[in-house]
């Protein structure tokens, strides 16, 4: 947030800084901080275009055309039998890609969410440790060959919920120890640390993993190559869930941007909103991480890039960062289908690649404007 416009505030000797705190609050409550029909409209028609560009464009070029006949047939108008491409569309293609989509959408929602709660821009899953934590209940139950017949979904994503969600909680119990207020700062130190002592853990477990090791490496590096309708399904309805619980916290993300001291004094519960995104940030990151593997910097950099276009309102980064998400990852993963047709590149290693070269961009941007 921008402070100069109420740098004139703190020279008034009469106003102290509670009323200073719910000043520039207020202000931002009233300025343009929704997100407008056309902009939805804007960013969903972008979404649609991406998606069928997407769905075309692979191993297997397949014309438009057989898009609309495979919905037709759908609807039950036209018999799939006449189609060509129906199995290699509907089986293979629309399941991995409408997965990639919510992939992105949640990885990106995660990033903004945290990045506007910690103030800190390299805030992220993977710097509070959670991605780290998931991936190490994940590695653990392929590894191992867990199986919970008692539960009903996948292990794998059973053990990645579990692995993010006690990290998050060793986490924030270590810095509560360290710092009784949870600052920013001692949350990220600990995340960052955990985060390489999980790592430590699991280049153990793919030592002693024997015949497992490639599809463990395989894994952290980040894939959708074998999704299905169930993984989607399971990624629906943790990004309605948990997205929704983020994105009802908007005016708290704004408060903190003034700090946690002048959001406290305007009412803002510090420590239940710092707790609800954080687990709810956990079990969305656990679900991702166990369809996915390990996908980096797409909740590092596109919060980054939807600031640059939105400003820096939560109440338009957040439901932005869900289209930009989506269709970054749709992109990544059509280069990853495409580049080296018909070997496949590991989706987290292009978003790495890209992700790595735009943020050193934007930084480099940032530090200009200063």
């Amino acid at each position: 947030m921008q402070l100069k416009h109420y740098t004139h505030l703190f020279t008034e000797n009469k106003i102290k800084w509670r009323p200073l705190a719910a000043i520039i609050f207020n202000d931002m409550r009233k300025r343009k901080n929704n997100f407008t029909l056309t902009e939805y409209l804007f960013c969903t028609i972008l979404l649609i275009i991406i998606f069928i560009i997407s769905t075309c464009l692979g191993s297997v070029n397949i014309p438009f055309s057989e898009i609309g006949d495979v919905i037709l047939s759908l609807l039950n108008i036209k018999d799939e039998a006449s189609i060509t491409y129906y199995s290699i569309l509907v089986h293979v293609r629309i399941p991995r890609i409408i997965c990639v989509a919510l992939e992105g959408a949640a990885l990106s929602l995660c990033g903004a969410g945290m990045q506007g709660l910690l103030r800190n821009p390299l805030a992220d899953g993977s710097t509070l440790g959670v991605s780290a934590g998931a991936s190490l209940g994940a590695i653990l139950a392929i590894a191992f060959g867990f199986n919970f017949s008692f539960f009903i979904g996948d292990t794998t994503m059973i053990m990645a919920m579990i692995g993010a969600y006690l990290s998050l909680m060793l986490i924030l119990s270590i810095a509560y120890k360290l710092d009784y207020s949870l600052a920013t700062n001692t949350i990220i130190l600990v995340g960052v640390i955990f985060s390489m002592f999980a790592s430590s853990i699991m280049s153990l477990l793919i030592t002693f993993a024997n015949d497992k090791v490639n599809n463990i490496i395989f894994w952290t590096m980040g894939s959708l190559s074998g999704a299905d309708y169930m993984d989607a399904l399971a990624l629906l309805i943790a990004t309605t869930i948990c997205g929704a619980v983020i994105l009802k916290h908007a005016d708290e993300l704004n408060a903190f941007a003034i700090g946690e001291e002048n959001a406290r004094n305007i009412g803002v519960d510090i420590r239940k909103t710092k707790l609800m995104i954080l687990v709810f940030v956990s079990i969305l990151i656990g679900v991702c991480v166990s369809i996915a593997g390990t996908i980096g910097f797409v909740g590092l950099v596109i919060p980054h890039i939807t600031r640059m276009v939105f400003g820096p309102n939560h109440k338009r980064v957040l439901p932005a960062s869900l289209f930009f998400g989506a269709s970054f990852l749709m992109l990544t993963d059509l280069i990853s289908r495409t580049l080296f047709s018909p070997r496949e590149l590991p989706l987290g290693v292009i978003t790495s690649l890209i992700g790595s070269v735009v943020f050193v961009y934007i930084f480099y941007k940032s530090r200009e404007v200063k």
